[in-house]
């Protein structure tokens, strides 16, 4: 008899209702029988079975990848039958890569239509007395971004000034998006469509056409822009006493990056009025964050890579972890602050159809890898809550080990679920676990997002700034875009990921083999999960395969660890690995770990399908 934990629902397919079959990318197999026209495709997706198509060209597209669709799969048939429908190019090649890469991810990437591009302002554009009816005019405020290095895109600014009765002035302003697209037109529709920019290694897929995203709503330095402002009064230790939201005209006055921001906050002989608010906004992003820490906020890690990229062949030269300042926490503060008072705000006055964002709590199992882990090193994790959680983690150390609290940090973003968009009238849940708020939403990037853009158009409507419309107000309409945002939102992740794995491969392509430190991050029947930090690289080590096999291979679940001649690998083990890039399938690269330090030589080559690690990551 199973035990009532190995029980498991189980079922069967009885039938088919519809083919979710769609265009896929791969590569021809030349069939060895000259002259024939009968080949077999072999898609870029591991899941699809190869294809049968008949072609004329298959000399020409052999070593390209190309598009094939199903046409039918017979009863009697190995394989479906399919038709070519065009190439992408060489296989390999970097372009044809990343087309390959959005379309397997389902990423809208096709040139605006001009249908879509005629309902831009026309040029030279200029606010009009028209504009200003409705809007307060910030433009003597010391408003300035900040933002990555290189971003064009600029939805946020920030300012922070002392007020008479000796209170703070804190304001967001983020751009009015709203403003210049209009519910149900062909540009809303297609933002719609789109739902999120995608943001590639080296390349950006815009929501909206570059007029807007780069231009008219970026809140760029010494332009007057359009802005839908929040604007809280605070007194010194952080805590709200008003606020207000308002449509806004400003003018910034610098467009900085997180590190020009830093500079400033921390050079003592500097006292201009953007220095003076940048330090007035990160004293006060200090004290909030203590605050959100204190009522449960989790602060996880998952690490980020940013690739240096050749000026003419624009491949990847050098590949760093990003490192965060004190001034990306600022402005991460206050964007979360002005997403909490917009989500109150719009379900306060609709209830039934505000959009907003929640973060479920993992099942007690989610949690079972990062507690035997934190076990290993005989380190208390509790998961009872949000709070117990960042409680014990902030605490969770071992001596001479700095990294420890860092990896078990990005083993418990593991463990945590996806943040999602829901309408209020269709959910009882309002839960953000990561964040440990009991509401909130997205405001505060509208350019890059299209729930913002609703989010936007709610709060209007409610401040009495713009007028209503049917589908904002239609809760099935609204539940129904939450489900395409979602579903963007989730391809994106893959695909800026898949986009991280390909420039990395790039990257190691030049090098040869590298040897480098990681840590073991999972522990496997036959093989063990190494983290190179200096990458922000993962890989796995097998130990045998269907050909070689380790006589003395024991794993133990509880461990969970694995004993290989004699020597007990555990979870986050220091040891040394060489990397390379496999290039020897051109459609499947992979970089190759093998173990170098404590055992040479017992690693073996990875099998052809991989385990993909599950890689989940907090998003707010």
């Amino acid at each position: 008899m199973l035990s009532e934990a190995a029980r498991r629902s189980t079922g069967k397919i009885v039938g088919i209702i519809k083919r979710n079959w769609r265009p896929f990318c791969g590569m021809l197999n030349v069939s060895q029988i000259k002259e024939s026209t009968r080949h077999l495709f072999t898609p870029a997706d591991r899941r699809i079975p190869r294809i049968r198509i008949e072609t004329r060209q298959a000399s020409t597209l052999a070593g390209q990848r190309i598009i094939v669709a199903i046409d039918g799969w017979p009863k009697g048939s190995r394989y479906p039958n399919g038709h070519f429908v065009r190439s992408l190019g060489g296989a390999g090649e970097k372009e044809t890569e990343e087309e390959v890469l959005l379309l397997e991810h389902d990423v809208p990437h096709q040139a605006f239509s001009q249908a879509v591009l005629s309902f831009l302002p026309k040029m030279p554009w200029a606010i009009t007395p028209e504009d200003m009816v409705m809007r307060e005019d910030l433009r003597q405020l010391t408003v300035c971004s900040v933002d990555p290095p290189g971003c064009t895109d600029i939805d946020d600014a920030l300012h922070c000034r002392d007020l008479e009765n000796g209170n703070l002035e804190v304001g967001v302003h983020i751009a009015d998006v709203s403003h210049f697209i209009r519910p149900g037109n062909a540009l809303d529709k297609e933002a719609a469509s789109r739902g999120t920019t995608v943001y590639l290694c080296g390349k950006r897929i815009d929501m909206v056409p570059a007029l807007l995203s780069s231009d008219l709503c970026s809140l760029r330095s010494n332009v007057e822009r359009l802005a839908f402002s929040c604007i809280w009064e605070m007194n010194h230790d952080a805590e709200i006493l008003k606020t207000r939201f308002t449509k806004s005209v400003i003018n910034s006055k610098a467009s900085l990056t997180y590190a020009e921001a830093q500079m400033r906050i921390d050079d003592t002989a500097k006292n201009d009025d953007i220095t003076k608010s940048l330090r007035g906004l990160n004293k006060l992003a200090k004290i909030l964050k203590q605050k959100r820490i204190e009522k449960g906020a989790l602060t996880l890690s998952s690490i980020e890579v940013r690739f240096h990229m050749d000026s003419e062949t624009h491949d990847p030269i050098d590949l760093q972890t990003k490192e965060l300042m004190e001034t990306n926490s600022m402005v991460e503060e206050f964007m979360l602050l002005a997403n909490i008072s917009v989500a109150q705000k719009i379900y306060d006055e609709f209830s039934e159809c505000a959009l907003l964002r929640k973060h479920p709590a993992p099942p007690p199992s989610n949690y079972d890898i990062l507690l035997k882990a934190a076990k290993s090193k005989d380190v208390e994790i509790y998961t009872d809550s949000a709070k117990a959680l960042a409680d014990s983690l902030d605490v969770a150390k071992v001596d001479g080990f700095p990294y420890f609290n860092t990896l078990l940090r990005i083993l418990a973003t593991r463990c945590m679920m996806q943040a999602v968009y829901f309408c209020s009238g269709m959910d009882s849940d309002f839960h953000h676990y990561g964040l440990a708020s009991p509401i909130y939403t997205h405001f505060t990037s509208p350019i890059r997002r299209y729930a913002d853009i609703i989010v936007h158009r709610l709060l209007a409507v409610a401040i009495g700034a713009d007028s209503t419309y049917p589908e904002l107000m239609d809760k099935h309409k609204q539940s129904a875009l939450c489900n395409n945002l979602n579903y963007r939102h989730k391809m994106a992740q893959y695909a800026q990921r898949a986009s991280v794995a390909f420039h990395t491969q790039l990257f190691f392509k030049s090098r040869g083999i590298l040897n480098e430190d990681g840590y073991i991050l999972f522990v496997k029947k036959n093989a063990i999960i190494v983290l190179i930090p200096k990458f922000g690289l993962e890989g796995t080590v097998f130990f045998d395969t269907k050909d070689k096999t380790i006589p003395k291979l024991v794993f133990d679940e509880e461990g969970p660890t694995l004993n290989v001649e004699q020597h007990t690998f555990r979870i986050f083990d220091k040891v040394k690995v060489t990397i390379r890039l496999d290039d020897s399938n051109i459609q499947h690269q992979k970089i190759r770990m093998a173990l170098i330090n404590p055992i040479p030589g017992v690693s073996v080559p990875v099998p052809d399908v991989e385990p993909q690690a599950k890689k989940q990551k907090l998003d707010h």
